[in-house]
């Protein structure tokens, strides 16, 4: 689709002044989370800069504004989320008396219907940012200077760049490597496969190997670790492994790909080596890569431009998101911060305040809530049990693993997880971690209290809402664990 707003380059110059020397005061480059939200609230200030974005047209696989989140990632993943449950719902519906006979899942109708939504989706931020006074222009924008970028063959120059291109998946090189998929390749594959091998055990890893479960696939993920989701809290890393087979993902740790080969008929063998020995799994549809994301930097001048970069392509900024180059800044993904998109939404907007709108602002990147849209889904705000010990020292540690009420009927083992870590000093909550069902959405109000610096006796006399999962996190009076100065302490001596 060709954007509603696009204006042709040429034109565009004698519009609107500029308050500076240059074509635009701002150009931004990449039209994600990030850089449409710092594009528009700039150009809505009172100072009324003159703001151009640069984007790629809208495919399946690149372009298009929205960006990763929007077009192949946060949004339609939810969206096969939610269309995988419907196979659990069913199946907890007859625990309830409900005869329910489906008839299949037609995976054609739903990627039409999702692929109509992703294009509204972009045409709706065409409109966004149309309605705001931004210009957009179609192409490949590459850093040719401080001042300078050029989209095609037209040289544009502004008195600030912003890069906001985000990250891409990144593959492991093995052999056999042209002949896997990515998160963006699944997202939007023609016909659903009868058996997926997933490589690694990152949220975004997990995640998918869920939703194909939920439409029947069946799933192997392997990972180097002894338990996904590194980084994450210790106790819900051991629940995502149990519930991840309940449903029947199957886990092979502490496992290392080695090779893939294309089999006579088509399909694919995946060995690995569990130790010393190579292993293979034969007759898979396709081999997806988790294996983490990387800075979209390629090809895009910043090295030329003198633009300070991280071996892996990360742009390094300062607290208010400028890079070493006075006249360049990064937000995102790219600057690896944190890879999430309310962040990059965040850092578009602190970046807009500081030049833009007559106030100084640095994004914060603590207490950030985040969900993992596992089977349970995952919430989680604050440091981990491993991280409070490191900073803290001195820590209270309550846990309660459950069966949820909704499935005392349907005959699910799925269960639920609450956990809270409190500093033991202030009594400050510092980190809560749960799973279970609507996780993502009770995450959200305790994270606004945490940002408030809740403690636990405030929780304690928060009265719950009855009968929930959420008021178990007001109900828990005696720690499970406790730690003095970074040692197990009894709670029989508090």
């Amino acid at each position: 689709l060709k954007l509603q707003f696009l204006y042709l380059i040429d034109a565009a110059h004698d519009s609107f002044p500029t308050m500076t020397k240059y074509m635009y005061d701002l150009l931004v480059i990449g039209g994600g989370s990030g850089g449409v939200r710092a594009a528009r609230w700039a150009a809505t200030q009172a100072s009324k800069p003159k703001v151009g974005l640069i984007e790629m047209p809208y495919t399946a696989t690149v372009g298009g504004l929205g960006g990763t989140c929007v077009l192949r990632g946060c949004v339609p993943k939810k969206l096969m989320w939610y269309g995988g449950h419907y196979g659990h719902d069913m199946e907890d519906a007859r625990g309830y008396g409900w005869k329910v006979a489906a008839e299949g899942h037609d995976w054609s109708v739903f990627m039409e219907k999702k692929r109509a939504e992703l294009q509204r989706l972009n045409g709706v931020y065409g409109g966004i940012l149309g309605r705001a006074g931004v210009e957009i222009l179609e192409g490949f924008g590459k850093v040719t200077g401080p001042h300078s970028v050029s989209v095609g063959d037209k040289e544009l120059t502004a008195e600030t760049i912003l890069v906001a291109v985000g990250a891409a998946p990144h593959v492991l090189d093995i052999p056999g490597v042209e002949h896997a998929i990515t998160s963006d390749d699944l997202l939007d594959l023609p016909a659903r496969p009868e058996r997926v091998v997933v490589i690694g055990a990152g949220y975004i890893a997990v995640e998918m190997g869920c939703i194909l479960r939920g439409y029947g696939t069946e799933v192997d993920v392997f990972y180097r670790a002894d338990l996904p989701l590194r980084g994450f809290d210790e106790d819900l890393r051991k629940f995502t492994a149990a519930q991840l087979e309940t449903h029947k993902v199957n886990l092979h740790p502490t496992t290392t790909p080695s090779r893939i080969v294309k089999q006579d008929d088509g399909k694919l063998t995946f060995y690995y080596k569990a130790g010393a020995e190579e292993k293979s799994v034969a007759d898979v549809d396709q081999v997806l890569f988790a294996t983490g994301r990387k800075p979209k930097v390629k090809g895009l001048g910043l090295e030329e431009a003198g633009v300070a970069m991280k071996p892996d392509g990360t742009v390094i900024v300062d607290e208010y998101s400028k890079t070493n180059v006075d006249s360049i800044y990064a937000v995102g993904d790219v600057t690896s911060r944190m890879q999430l998109t309310p962040v990059a939404l965040h850092e578009g907007m602190c970046f807009a305040n500081t030049l833009y709108g007559g106030t100084k602002q640095s994004p914060e990147h603590d207490l950030v809530a985040s969900a993992v849209f596992t089977t349970p889904p995952l919430g989680t705000c604050g440091i981990t049990e491993e991280q409070a010990l490191a900073k803290h020292k001195n820590i209270d540690v309550y846990v309660s693993e459950f069966r949820p009420m909704v499935h005392t009927l349907s005959g699910s083992k799925e269960r639920a997880i609450m956990k809270l870590i409190v500093e033991a000093d202030t009594k400050v909550v510092v980190g809560i971690h749960i799973g279970g069902k609507d996780s993502a959405e009770i995450i959200q109000g305790f994270a606004a209290a945490m940002k408030c610096g809740m403690t636990k006796a405030q929780l304690d006399s928060t009265i719950g809402v009855h009968p929930s999962s959420a008021e178990e996190l007001c109900t828990m009076r005696q720690p499970t664990r406790s730690f003095r100065d970074g040692k197990p302490w009894a709670p029989s001596n508090l």
